[in-house]
């Protein structure tokens, strides 16, 4: 008998065959520090400081946790010393006033919480019940902060040259496209939550002009609350000018009058 006619009269085996592939990956939970520094891309000596990074302030009293809110703050001041070195160092022929522009877009708020929604960030967040009810863990100004205070807790635990490295990897080709003015944050989203969190109602938006002729035209826009005008902006198209709008509009709340 040849030995393939031997192996087609083998007993069939009572044991379903092994499924083949990788294991699936364990869900990821609120405060897996081991995780996010993976997908951060560090090796940290004091995890607790990136703990901390992550925990709201919401969650301080409930989980008994310390907030990020110290973090967030040294975070700021590190995060606009590497932007303003890079943009210095990478773009000698610019004008102070273009660096500052490039800058302020760069650590602003939204691209902030844009890298955090890349990263899954949210899905380490410590929130308090009613916080994360009320959708925490994708808010924009929670996810901003705590990029901010994970940008600190690497340069507590690692040092300048670290925190450098990550908030450069992170940012760097926002960086360039914001200086060739290829890239624009959403501002309108933003600004939506922030209103929605008081008013429980979003703002609306109205192109009250246009002028030029139609291959070359220019919207003027406003964003409202009710009959207030809240900031007004230009375009070249009206998505252009709504999100100018809201930029007005978040910069006029982070600036009151005096």
């Amino acid at each position: 008998m040849s030995d393939a006619s031997a192996r087609d009269k083998r007993p069939a085996s009572p044991l379903p065959a092994r499924r083949r592939g990788r294991k699936k990956p364990p869900p990821i939970s609120p405060g897996d520090v081991g995780a996010l520094a993976v997908i951060l891309g560090i090796e940290p000596r004091r995890p607790l400081l990136l703990r901390q990074a992550i925990t709201h302030k919401s969650a301080e009293q409930e989980l008994g946790l310390m907030a990020n809110e110290r973090l967030e703050f040294l975070g700021d001041a590190v995060l606009d010393l590497v932007v303003g070195e890079h943009l210095y160092r990478t773009y000698p022929e610019q004008a102070e006033g273009d660096l500052t522009k490039v800058k302020a877009v760069a650590v602003s708020e939204p691209v902030l919480a844009e890298v955090a929604r890349e990263l899954g960030v949210g899905r380490f967040l410590f929130l308090a019940r009613g916080e994360e009810q009320n959708g925490g863990r994708d808010r924009s100004s929670i996810l901003a902060d705590a990029m901010e205070a994970i940008f600190a807790a690497v340069y507590l635990d690692r040092g300048f040259r670290a925190s450098r490295d990550l908030i450069l990897r992170l940012l760097g080709t926002r960086l360039d496209a914001i200086q060739r003015r290829e890239y624009e944050p959403d501002y309108k989203t933003v600004l939506q939550e922030k209103i929605q969190e008081v008013h429980r109602t979003p703002p609306t938006y109205r192109v009250v002009s246009q002028t030029g002729p139609d291959h070359d035209r220019t919207f003027v826009a406003e964003v409202r609350i009710g009959k207030t005008v809240l900031g007004s902006g230009i375009g070249k198209s009206k998505k252009q000018a709504e999100q100018a709008a809201a930029r007005q509009a978040l910069q006029s709340q982070d600036d009151p009058p005096e």
